[in-house]
């Protein structure tokens, strides 16, 4: 009889296999196999099937731009601090990383001041 008329044998479909990513959208595929000789006819039946899949979202960690330079010491003289800061450019989502710190002090020491704490007491004594 015709050879077209052979219908395919094929397995059952296995099962779906693992989404290809660990989070986020990704695809999944499952397959069967041809179990009649390929000599008995053609079988044009689909051997692989896809489909996309979705895992929670992936962690988004924090992102930050490089430091800023120090700024000038915020005394003229004597002891004093400066700053330098940093901005966040992607905030964390989804249990991502947290920010660490965007702001940074340090001490810094200018010449020393040159009227200390005694010559305002006598100029204090002049003026009474």
């Amino acid at each position: 009889f015709p050879s077209d008329t052979i219908p395919c044998l094929l397995s059952p479909w296995s099962e779906w296999s693992d989404c290809s990513v660990t989070c986020g959208k990704g695809m999944r595929t499952r397959q069967r196999m041809l179990k009649s000789a390929a000599e008995l006819g053609d079988c044009n039946e689909e051997l692989e099937q896809a489909e996309k899949c979705m895992l929670p979202e992936c962690p988004i960690d924090c992102e930050l731009t490089e430091w800023s330079q120090w700024s000038e010491c915020n005394t003229s003289c004597g002891k004093g601090h400066m700053i330098r800061t940093r901005m966040i450019k992607v905030e964390p989502q989804f249990g991502g990383a947290a920010c660490p710190e965007t702001v940074q002090r340090t001490k810094c020491r200018v010449r020393k001041c040159l009227r200390g704490p005694g010559m305002e007491k006598r100029r204090w004594k002049e003026a009474r």
